[in-house]
């Protein structure tokens, strides 16, 4: 039974992290519609469309994930039930699979900001600045959430290796 607890407080905290990029993509929409309804400057004029983007790709990110998390979490009692080495098996290759993937996104995101940096200095418009700093405020969410989740998964697969498949319970 350790092991489908440890699954389902994992994926419970995922599932409330996600949250946070909900969270974040209202902040962002917010903006918008601030920069929209106040904005009396061309720069701040330049912001609408960008934070606009902005909080609905965090909107579709954080929705998409939280979807797919509380449909996992529902299946967890079955699938532990069916075939408890099966589950183990697949939660294990999982968060391997999903640590390497953070690897790649912790490689990808700082060069994104890196180029998000230079066009602000490049591209001395209002709409280019708007963009730039936009996408690095857009990014460092991003890597906030992720950061966390990166943590919380790696500490659950080296849970999940502690785990006796046999007996259900930890070694």
């Amino acid at each position: 039974m350790e092991l489908l607890k440890l699954a389902t407080d994992w994926a419970k905290a995922e599932v409330f992290s996600t949250r946070f990029f909900i969270l974040f993509a209202l902040l962002f929409l917010v903006a918008s519609v601030g920069f929209w309804q106040l904005g009396k400057t061309e720069l701040a004029r330049a912001y609408i469309i960008p934070t606009l983007v902005a909080g609905l790709l965090l909107l579709i990110i954080g929705c998409g994930l939280l979807f797919t998390n509380m449909q996992r979490v529902k299946t967890f009692q079955k699938e532990f039930n069916n075939n408890t080495p099966a589950f183990y098996q697949s939660k294990l290759e999982r968060s391997e699979s999903t640590l390497k993937e953070y690897t790649v996104v912790f490689k990808v995101i700082p060069v994104l900001i890196i180029v998000a940096a230079l066009l602000i200095l490049l591209l001395n418009t209002p709409t280019w600045r708007a963009i730039g700093i936009t996408t690095i405020a857009m990014l460092i969410v991003i890597l906030l959430v992720d950061g966390n989740a990166h943590a919380r998964i790696d500490a659950y697969h080296k849970e999940l290796k502690t785990v006796d498949v046999t007996n259900k319970t930890k070694k």
